[in-house]
This record gives C-alpha cells, structure tokens and sequence, in this order.
C-alpha cells in the first residue's frame, strides 16, 4: 500500500453532473475510490458495470464507490446514463487525485510512450484508514477485491 495516502484525502473533485464532491465527507462508509483510464471503453465498462451489478452486496456492506478518470463531467454523464451506473463518477482532468495516489504513470503502446491511468483500486475503513490497495488491477478481479477485502477486514 506504498505511495498511496494513509487517509482518505480531501480533494475535492467534479462529478457527472458537475457537482463538487468532498471524498472525505463520507466518513462513516467504506470508501472505495477506483481510478480507470478512459470512459465507455471495453475493459472500464465492464468494470464499472460490475459495481453496479452488485449495488445490493455493496450498500449492505455500507460502501460508496467513487469511479475516476480524466473524462470531463459531460463525457461522465454519457458515461452513467448509458450504462446506468449508480454510483459518483469523478473527473480528474488535471489528475489532483491521481498524483496524489502515484495512479498517473507513464504508459506505452504500439511502442508510444504517454502518461496515462493505472487502473488502481484503494479501499478506505468508515474512519478514513487505508486497508487495501491494488495497481494494474483487472476489470474482473474488480469487485470480488472490494468485497473480499471488506468482508475479511469486518471479520
């Protein structure tokens, strides 16, 4: 759990619908903030609708999800309403959280180099404690960390 914040940080970020969200204002829930590189792409759609596949699981377990990414609100929007999430999508275009996390990293492709998302997933106890982090995670292993984590954790 090296290079991530210790505790919840308080940035303050955009949502889909262009208003201000204050992560660390959710004291009193799990918190699950999970970084993707691109919206309405193949492998961040399946995460993100596995989250919402399992929205029953994840409020008994008292968890609220944040998705972030680069996407403006607007793209975020199209984003949710066509895969109708249920959960805050954040935009970090200037990758404030991002940095904070060590999620924005050089990347390469077709031997391109470029700076990009890590698709890295940070798990947070209702007092705002870290209790898990994982890089490069894959779009299936998901949600079966987060819930895994947070059933081992309460046990």
């Amino acid at each position: 759990m090296e290079n991530a914040p210790q505790r919840l940080p308080t940035v303050e970020l955009l949502n889909q619908d262009g208003a201000p969200i204050q992560i660390s204002e959710t004291l009193g829930q799990f918190v699950v903030i999970y970084f993707y590189p691109k919206a309405m792409t193949s492998g961040c759609t399946v995460q993100a609708c596995a989250i919402r596949d399992q929205s029953d699981i994840l409020k008994k377990l008292n968890v609220r999800t944040y998705g972030v990414s680069p996407d403006a609100p607007k793209q975020l929007a199209k984003f949710k309403e066509k895969e109708g999430l249920n959960f805050d999508l954040l935009s970090d275009s200037e990758q404030i959280l991002a940095n904070q996390f060590h999620s924005w990293v050089q990347k390469s492709m077709y031997g391109r180099s470029y700076m990009g998302l890590s698709r890295d997933i940070f798990i947070y106890t209702p007092q705002g404690e870290l209790i898990a982090a994982k890089r490069k995670i894959s779009p299936n292993e998901h949600i079966n960390f987060v819930i895994d984590t947070i059933n081992n954790y309460k046990s």
